[in-house]
């Protein structure tokens, strides 16, 4: 089976913090939104949520067994894990297509807040893993994921995402110049 990643997941580094994985395999999800959001009012900073709509999501599917998958719920708890049509998967690699594919999503977020907001370090993980497919991949990320105008806070000197990993200075100057792109 599969698990579409769509944020830290897509970083190497950060989700083998919690399991291995197959390959990543770089995809498109249509029918999925994405946005910078929380779930509660729990949260310190604001991860990426996902719900169904009409959009498309850039991403990387991980073959992952059932042992795995359960270690992959735990990190993605508040989450609900929901199943995808491998139709709803656009990929120039290929994948087993007979393979259950399943997503986390929720149907219910609160936007980032000055108490909850999008932190530097988590942007940095899931850019880091955005680029290593390649910078285009990153830039359909950034492209198309909602809420970049909220509460936004540079926490490199002090990290707020407790399973930030892989990212090298070089990467946080290739992902300040490619925010910078998009906000120009």
């Amino acid at each position: 089976m599969y698990i579409f990643g769509y944020g830290s997941l897509i970083n190497t580094a950060s989700r083998q913090l919690t399991g291995r994985t197959g390959d990543a395999i770089p995809v498109i999800a249509k029918g999925l939104v994405r946005y910078w959001g929380k779930i509660d009012d729990s949260y310190i900073m604001s991860p990426l949520v996902v719900n169904q709509g009409k959009g498309e999501v850039s991403g990387v599917l991980l073959e992952v067994s059932a042992e795995e998958l359960a270690e992959f719920d735990r990190r993605e708890a508040g989450y609900q894990r929901i199943a995808l049509e491998s139709s709803q998967i656009e990929s120039e690699h290929s994948f087993d297509s007979k393979l259950p594919i399943w997503v986390y999503i929720t149907e219910h977020h609160q936007p980032p807040c000055q108490q909850s907001p999008i932190v530097q370090s988590y942007v940095d993980t899931v850019l880091t893993g955005c680029l290593e497919i390649s910078e285009q991949f990153a830039r359909h990320f950034i492209a198309n994921t909602i809420g970049w105008q909220f509460p936004y806070e540079n926490d490199r000197h002090s990290p707020k995402y407790t399973r930030m990993a892989g990212v090298s200075a070089n990467a946080q100057v290739n992902i300040d110049r490619l925010l910078l792109e998009y906000k120009a």
